[in-house]
């Protein structure tokens, strides 16, 4: 059975959504764990509330079109976020994994965001493209801070590491 271009369009933004959901579980349970970053801390808590704005933009579209998000996808993937973050906890060098997979999964919901920006074009919805790319440009920005202080993020891990300090995290 063919889906339709608008049914396409909702699993999109609800994908969208439950994506958000766990990049909130991902950056929280991180940000837990973060001592010695105290410029990468204070940027994730940010980028947490940047995620749960863009969240309620989504619920704001998918209202409009009549529907919601799905919270069983929600509760799973954000339980998929605390399980990665948890998987790098046990690691000696748990912040710069964490660095490189938050730099990629920032690319993923880029590309997710543009998609949905073809999405929305092709169901003939001109008023979600404003919001999404609101939320587009705040993940742009996220994946660049990251490029841009991974330098010092390894240079402080590989300080403090040699000295005998905490460094992971």
């Amino acid at each position: 059975m063919a889906s339709s271009i608008q049914d396409i369009y909702v699993s999109g933004l609800r994908n969208a959504h439950a994506l958000e959901a766990q990049a909130v579980q991902l950056l929280s349970r991180q940000v837990e764990r973060l001592e010695n970053y105290p410029a990468m801390s204070e940027r994730m808590r940010q980028h947490i509330e940047e995620s749960r704005t863009q969240q309620h933009r989504l619920e704001q579209i998918l209202e409009r079109l009549g529907t919601s998000h799905s919270s069983l996808k929600d509760m799973v993937t954000g339980f998929m976020g605390n399980m990665a973050a948890v998987a790098h906890a046990v690691t000696q060098d748990e912040v710069l994994k964490n660095s490189f997979a938050n730099y990629a999964f920032e690319h993923f919901e880029i590309a997710t965001y543009k998609a949905l920006l073809e999405m929305a074009d092709a169901a003939g919805d001109g008023q979600a493209p404003q919001l999404l790319r609101q939320s587009l440009d705040e993940e742009v920005r996220m994946a660049q801070w990251i490029d841009q202080h991974l330098p010092e993020t390894v240079r402080t891990y590989m300080r403090l590491e040699s000295s005998g300090q905490t460094a992971g995290v």
